[in-house]
């Protein structure tokens, strides 16, 4: 059987996006035997097994992020095990191809791939690319990156811009949400931090709903399981604002919202494009090489979407912002236009039919 092994992980920017390329394969030549690398330590040991996918693990740290010098430490002294515990894996496993999305795995598996003669690629989702990536960049035969933006900071001769890989269920907002019918006049905010939420914005955003009046306003605001409880307590009586600790079905507020309020991760910015929402954009300051940062002004910069730095983030400052936008209609609908042209439909497929077909040219 043909294998085609995925190397990376951490966190569910990178995963998500990697299964969604798995399930293009399979779906694309169902010959194709599609399985992962990952750390145990990181979200794709809960994500991978679940979606049905076979994971392998290799042990390895984060190497670029803030803070946490012991823990550099102790990830620089795990690396030459971790290549030569990848060396291996490649000789038992046998890829015809190799795929790294970025993550603490994707560096020593790609790099031991590539010294093997394997055919190896890169998937980099952010504007400014991770260290890991930027140094594979001149070891494979193909990048696929997400924003033009990154294109100068990796050595790859062979680069394409193909778009973030979401969820069907997301691809399909691109049509509802031209379809939405109203219901009601009021003005419907959806907030969100990731799956384990964002501290800074859960604590804004109650502070803010308890020191300002909401006229007309809907919010659904997604906690993460840490501060649901107290937030959710904080918002009792107020029958229009909604506390969840998570969003199982993100899609269907997605189409609900008028205004999306999160973090600017790079699935997050693809899955609002691809939902053609206007948003109000809060870079996670502690992401490496400040990427969500870079990522949210390459939407700002097109008039796409509004920022706010976390360190001018007050109640202050968002409800002013919300008000702007929520009083100016044909802003909301610029930016719903604008951000249209960050999306790219179809691009799991895309970068699926290039891994199979190994175009590794010079388009």
């Amino acid at each position: 059987m043909k294998t085609i092994i995925i190397a990376g992980g951490g966190t569910g920017g990178h995963i998500y996006p990697a299964l969604t390329i798995a399930k293009a394969i399979q779906s694309l030549n169902p010959e194709l035997h599609v399985e992962f690398v990952g750390t145990p330590e990181g979200l794709e040991s809960k994500i991978i097994p679940k979606a049905g996918f076979k994971i392998t693990y290799i042990s390895v740290g984060k190497l670029n992020y803030k803070g946490g010098f012991l823990k550099k430490i102790k990830t620089i002294l795990q690396l030459p095990w971790a290549f030569v515990r990848s060396l291996a894996l490649v000789i038992e496993k046998k890829p015809i191809l190799v795929l790294g999305v970025g993550g603490y795995a994707s560096g020593p598996f790609v790099l031991a791939s590539s010294v093997l003669g394997i055919p190896t690629a890169l998937w980099e989702p952010n504007a400014y690319p991770g260290m890991t990536n930027r140094i594979l960049s001149r070891f494979v035969r193909k990048t696929f990156l997400v924003f033009e933006e990154s294109r100068q900071k990796m050595k790859a001769k062979r680069i394409a811009v193909l778009g973030l890989p979401v969820r069907e269920e997301i691809e399909k907002l691109n049509v509802a949400s031209l379809e939405k019918k109203e219901n009601g006049k009021n003005f419907r905010i959806l907030i969100f931090g990731g799956s384990q939420g964002a501290r800074a914005i859960n604590q804004c955003v109650s502070a803010m709903i308890n020191k300002f009046e909401f006229q007309d306003v809907e919010i659904v605001h997604q906690t993460g399981p840490v501060d649901f409880q107290g937030v959710e307590a904080s918002y009792q009586g107020k029958s229009q604002i909604k506390a969840l600790e998570y969003l199982y079905d993100i899609e269907n507020y997605y189409l609900w919202a008028d205004l999306v309020i999160c973090r600017a991760g790079a699935s997050t910015l693809a899955e609002l494009a691809a939902a053609r929402k206007p948003s109000i954009l809060v870079p996670l300051p502690s992401a490496a090489d400040d990427h969500q940062k870079k990522n949210a002004l390459s939407l700002v910069e097109k008039n796409a979407a509004r920022m706010i730095e976390q360190k001018d983030l007050t109640p202050e400052s968002l409800f002013n912002l919300i008000v702007e936008l929520r009083t100016q209609p044909g802003v909301l609908k610029k930016m719903s236009e604008n951000v249209l042209h960050f999306y790219q439909p179809q691009a799991a497929k895309k970068i699926a039919e290039k891994l199979i077909n190994l175009q590794f040219d010079n388009e």
